[in-house]
């Protein structure tokens, strides 16, 4: 199969794909379509197998969030010591409030 997309942003996540896919027939010993004309996984087995992932997915969303949260507030914080190093008193700051965001 060629791919005729020009777009890079593609071109990368089908790159992934493909690399995804290796890894996972090299783990799994079959393609996916190996598991279901040898009726290895029926139609519940990919189901749950989606929830899975979903699950894990969210699971690394709400990492990430809070990877970033520290980050901005890492940044605010150089941000203030930078102030306070060019002669700057840093009042315009004082308001700042860093909370940490509530979860589910």
């Amino acid at each position: 199969m060629k791919i005729r997309t020009q777009d890079a942003i593609v071109q990368s996540v089908l790159r992934k794909m493909d690399e995804r896919s290796l890894i996972g027939q090299k783990k799994y010993g079959a393609t996916m379509m190996q598991e279901i004309e040898g009726q290895e996984k029926d139609l519940n087995r990919f189901l749950v197998d989606v929830q899975e992932e979903l699950m894990d997915a969210l699971l690394y969303i709400e990492a990430a969030k809070r990877c970033l949260a520290d980050e901005v507030e890492e940044c605010m914080i150089n941000r203030i010591n930078v102030v306070g190093q060019n002669g700057n008193d840093g009042l315009h700051y004082h308001d700042i409030e860093l909370n940490e965001e509530e979860t589910l």
